[in-house]
């Protein structure tokens, strides 16, 4: 078995004939906050902006180095969230998925000054109902302190926690 790893665009799954889906526009929907917009669309990520974030300011990854970071983006369903009037990212989210029953919600990020506004509950939202039509039996995702801004989207709590285990870093 090779332990290198895919970079750019090649992924690791579906055999000949069973390509992964392609991404779409998410639907940010009546819920999204004025004067924010919602895309999937890899090119309008600012990569640097999103490591600086996420290694300077996000608990669960920070000291993250930019390669694995860029490595992340490059093997996820990418979310950014915009200012209307200017194009800037003001958030962020990915998902790792086999796109047949499982998905999991990683690296949800509003920027400090863009909080306060509902971008973060309008982010997972969204989310989720990007994911709805693949029909994925679970959706994950771990918090230490936003589990409200979860609950709003339909996330509850596991109900058999004692089921679940992890290798690597707590």
């Amino acid at each position: 078995m090779s332990s290198e790893l895919p970079t750019g665009h090649e992924r690791p799954g579906p055999s000949a004939g069973h390509a992964l889906p392609a991404a779409r526009e998410p639907s940010g929907g009546d819920a999204f906050p004025a004067g924010y917009e919602l895309s999937a669309d890899a090119d309008r990520l600012d990569p640097a902006l999103i490591h600086r974030w996420l290694s300077q300011d996000a608990y669960w990854a920070r000291g993250r180095s930019r390669e694995k970071q860029d490595r992340a983006i490059s093997n996820s369903l990418n979310f950014g969230v915009y200012a209307q009037d200017c194009g800037k990212q003001v958030g962020y989210a990915r998902v790792v998925t086999d796109w047949a029953d499982f998905a999991w919600l990683c690296d949800v990020y509003i920027a400090p000054e863009a909080r306060g506004k509902g971008l973060g509950t309008a982010l997972v939202a969204a989310v989720r109902d990007h994911l709805a039509p693949y029909g994925l039996r679970r959706i994950l995702l771990a918090t230490a302190d936003a589990h409200a801004v979860y609950a709003r989207a339909g996330f509850a709590p596991l109900t058999k926690p004692e089921q679940w285990m992890t290798l690597g870093a707590q």
